[in-house]
């Protein structure tokens, strides 16, 4: 085999991979907006109290404010959208949340 033909099907291989991760492969990982004074342990009891599922990690990050401006009849009206911090947590195999259940 030559190097182009390897390189070829090494790339097909990682597309393969991809497509199987896609198909089968689903991350059961769930966003939400909390306390900015919130930290992760208590984020994961707070999850796992509410929804009866049993979270494995949970990430967060501080989502800065946007610089907004519009224009109108008084002149030039500028301000900033909220701080907020974002927690995205992963459950467990098998657990998942349903948000549209009391609809």
């Amino acid at each position: 085999m030559t190097k182009v033909e390897e390189r070829i099907s090494q790339a097909i291989d990682r597309q393969k991979k991809k497509a199987t991760k896609k198909k089968n492969g689903i991350l059961h990982k769930y966003a939400f907006r909390v306390v900015r004074e919130a930290n992760k342990i208590e984020i994961r009891q707070a999850v796992e109290s509410l929804y009866n599922v049993v979270v494995e990690d949970v990430n967060t990050s501080n989502v800065k404010g946007k610089k907004k401006s519009r224009y109108t009849k008084a002149g030039t009206v500028t301000g900033t959208t909220p701080i907020y911090k974002k927690a995205v947590v992963t459950l467990k195999e098998g657990d998942t949340i349903d948000f549209y259940s009391n609809i």
